[in-house]
């Protein structure tokens, strides 16, 4: 077994300052997700999902954002699912992209809402057929007896389908987390990480102030 207890990396000590910082939380967002997309890093919008249900159990799950804007990220599910569930009595949640690979990572938490059937309609159009049929024939979350039985259920419904993209199913759409907070987490050496962080300061008739925290 691994020693655990030694097992580290120390980061660079590139620091990361105010005085780099983006006039708005999107615009630094911007900036680090053209830097992981440019690495090519592993499907650089994966984002772990967290929610919690209404007695306060928290739940995560690694999702793919597929936008993001001034108003927040956008990512989709089945509405039948176990977020879609946690959400519905407890609309909050925290987002966190983890790019390990350039000592980054982006931490987000705010109220969620679900998005139009037109904005839900323009995620699940692109998606490829084998992919839309999966998702249509799955009911997410629920106890299945085997992998062959969603395998059947794939192919029946292939079959009694017209070729070409599927309609979108109504139990399926969109989410969008409105940020209240949003962090950009600097690895540092020793373990000296710079942290900042956009809160949104409805006070203010909802602008946002720059705060550093300690690591």
């Amino acid at each position: 077994m691994a020693d655990l207890i030694r097992m580290r990396r120390d980061y660079d000590d590139s620091g990361f300052g105010e005085e780099g910082l983006a006039a708005t939380w999107v615009e630094q967002f911007d900036r680090w997700f053209a830097d992981a997309v440019a690495a090519e890093l592993p499907e650089p919008n994966a984002m772990v999902v967290a929610t919690a249900d209404a007695d306060g159990m928290p739940d995560a799950r690694v999702v793919l954002m597929k936008g993001y804007d001034v108003d927040g990220f956008v990512f989709g599910t089945n509405y039948a699912s176990a977020k879609a569930a946690q959400l519905a009595v407890n609309p909050r949640a925290a987002l966190v992209f983890p790019w390990h690979a350039q000592q980054r990572q982006v931490r987000v938490a705010g109220a969620v809402e679900r998005i139009g059937p037109t904005a839900s309609d323009l995620l699940w159009d692109p998606r490829p057929r084998g992919s839309q049929l999966a998702a249509a024939a799955s009911i997410q979350s629920t106890v299945v007896e085997s992998r062959e039985l969603l395998r059947t259920r794939v192919t029946e419904l292939d079959a009694q389908t017209p070729p070409g993209q599927l309609p979108r199913p109504e139990n399926w759409g969109g989410y969008r987390v409105l940020p209240e907070r949003v962090e950009f987490w600097q690895g540092g050496h020793d373990r000296l990480h710079d942290r900042l962080v956009f809160v949104r300061d409805d006070e203010e008739g909802g602008g946002w102030v720059v705060q550093r925290l300690a690591p």
